[in-house]
């Protein structure tokens, strides 16, 4: 029985980086040594065994994969030496080991393509799995800032994967997998791009891929199309925030212009509505969290309205907070916040500009939020004491709202 620490790992030593976790391969044993050693199985498909003092994840060598990727690897009949094990991985970077001394074993060039900055396939079992074409796509978005490209031998065999339909049918929960670590890297663009160059991302979020090639007002958005746009404000929202609620109501919320009809352009009249009906449908196709649906569709039906602040009437913006169900839900208000400022810093030219309406919201936020049954007339109950609050929480706005229009006189 040897052990080896493998993937992420040996990679991210390599280069320097933390190392978060670490995954072994263990040679020469069978599920009946593992467990008589300690370990405890999870799973069962192809079983991974946690290590009984550690609890880091050990698994047995294995050599194939199922043809479509959604169960997981096929139990081998023989043994599998190392080496094999290595070979039915996906990228070089990710088929290095290292022995119980600390030596690298590297027979796919890994360590020389990390030098390189080249992220290429393992072998052609690659096909095996097109959910691999999402992950290289991921550490694209991972490693672009470092200046990794895609080999192009690569780059071709993803081209020929979509061409074939391979892409055509993903496991839903996979797809989120990717596109939810996507959005949690340093350079999410990358990802799109990477999958838009091989013609993956017409297949897989064809939502996002009809935004390149609509036309904005070159006022509004010096960058004119959409998808450009999104990628703007993408990267902003990466500035902002780590949140990935957040990043991902950013990616959606102008999915509605995709739809504009093209007698209009390139004004997008209605598209907040359309684009919710868009959220709605590409959440439920790759089942995304309940919680990113929510914000997502919030922030595409009232991220107008923000921008615009200071032409609302008071009732407006009291319309505008209990849609975002601020007075429950105050964390939705300050990611609405922020995925509105990147929006508007996410335009060429835009990014150094000052967007007053954030503080200016939240500061109109917790004047009405002060407005409670316990402020107001003890004796008022029902439909009486809801009225009266409201008519109490748009007079402070609207005195909040002429002190900032005062403060610019």
């Amino acid at each position: 029985m040897q052990t080896y620490l493998v993937g992420g790992a040996v990679r991210d030593r390599l280069m320097g980086r933390p190392v978060k976790e670490r995954d072994f391969v263990v040679v020469g044993a069978d599920p009946d040594i593992m467990l008589a050693r300690g370990f405890q199985q999870v799973g069962s498909h192809f079983p991974i065994y946690l290590h009984p003092e550690t609890h880091e994840e050990y698994a047995l060598a294995r050599s194939r994969r199922s043809a479509d990727g959604a169960k997981g690897d096929f139990a081998d009949d023989g043994p599998v030496t190392l080496e094999q094990d290595l070979a039915r991985r996906d990228l070089t970077i990710n088929a290095m080991a290292e022995d119980e001394q600390g030596r690298l074993i590297d027979p796919f060039g890994g360590r020389e393509d990390l030098q390189r900055c080249l992220l290429r396939h393992v072998s052609d079992a690659f096909v095996d799995d097109p959910i691999r074409i999402l992950r290289v796509a991921r550490f694209m978005a991972r490693y672009a800032d470092f200046g990794f490209t895609v080999a192009p031998e690569t780059e071709a065999l993803m081209v020929e994967m979509v061409a074939a339909g391979r892409f055509d049918k993903l496991v839903p929960e996979r797809v989120w997998q990717e596109l939810s670590g996507a959005l949690g890297e340093p350079c999410p663009r990358s990802f799109f791009e990477t999958l838009r160059g091989v013609g993956a991302l017409q297949r897989v979020f064809p939502e996002i891929d009809a935004l390149w090639g609509v036309p904005q007002p070159k006022h509004w958005h010096p960058e004119v199309d959409c998808g450009e746009h999104t990628m703007l404000a993408l990267q902003v929202a990466v500035d902002l925030s780590d949140d990935p609620e957040v990043r991902f109501a950013t990616l959606t919320h102008d999915l509605g212009k995709a739809t504009t009809p093209e007698q209009i352009l390139p004004s997008h009249y209605g598209h907040e509505a359309r684009g919710v009906k868009a959220i709605q449908r590409f959440c439920s196709r790759i089942k995304a969290p309940t919680r990113f649906r929510e914000l997502a569709c919030r922030c595409a039906t009232f991220h107008g309205y923000l921008h615009r602040l200071y032409d609302l009437k008071p009732k407006t913006v009291l319309k505008l907070l209990a849609g975002l169900d601020a007075f429950r839900q105050p964390q939705r208000l300050q990611q609405f916040i922020l995925v509105c400022q990147a929006d508007y810093q996410g335009r060429l030219g835009f990014r150094q500009r000052p967007y007053p309406q954030a503080h200016d919201l939240m500061r109109i936020y917790q004047v009405a939020s002060e407005v409670s049954s316990a402020t107001l007339d003890p004796t008022l109950m029902g439909r009486l004491l809801g009225d009266a609050i409201r008519r109490e929480r748009i007079k402070r706005i609207s005195d909040v709202m002429n002190s900032l229009e005062a403060a610019v006189d």
